[in-house]
């Protein structure tokens, strides 16, 4: 059986092609939309923030996540880089994880880092929390090893597993790994 041929005028196949980034664009906005909902260990604070969304960071939500991310010692705030913010999303969307993370540490105050650099030989003195560019996390009902396998595959920045305290930590500077 021939079927005959199909036409369309320029006019059909023109309006078909504008109106089909508008059926595309609102499901592309949408997954492009990044949040993390947050739970401070010690502070026992929560935080759920859409921070990036329609294709730009959200000023206001960003401002919130430094609030949150504090030196709770100290109640310091500094801008957090949202690169490290960037990559804890990137490490849930790598192990098909909610976007839900227990926070151990944000920014440090100088002060707070040498208080913590006399308790443990495992806290750096130019540590990347000083720069508000690292964070220290753990994904609840999640395997430390398989996050902190995920964190390594981005190659974005600095990972460091301490499977004695469950915890991974991210950083925003040069690539590189450590893990006890």
């Amino acid at each position: 059986m021939k079927h005959a041929p199909v036409s369309m005028s320029r006019r059909a196949i023109l309006g078909g092609l504008l109106a089909a980034p508008f059926v595309i664009r609102p499901a592309a906005a949408a997954s492009l939309a990044r949040g993390l909902t947050m739970k401070h260990l010690h502070t026992n604070e929560t935080i759920s923030a859409t921070y990036w969304r329609n294709g730009k960071y959200d000023l206001g939500a960003w401002k919130e996540l430094n609030q949150f991310l504090r030196d709770w010692r100290t109640d310091g705030v500094v801008s957090i880089d949202l690169r490290t913010l960037d990559m804890v999303h990137r490490v849930c969307d790598r192990i098909g994880a909610p976007k839900s993370v227990e926070i151990l540490s944000g920014y440090r105050s100088p002060q707070t880092n040498a208080m913590l650099r006399k308790r443990s030989s495992g806290v750096a003195k130019k540590s990347y929390h000083l720069k508000g560019k690292a964070l220290d996390f753990r994904l609840p009902n999640q395997d430390l090893r398989k996050t902190h396998r995920a964190a390594l595959s981005l190659k974005a920045g600095g990972v460091g597993l301490y499977s004695r305290s469950q915890f991974i930590h991210v950083d925003s500077g040069p690539v590189r790994n450590w893990g006890r």
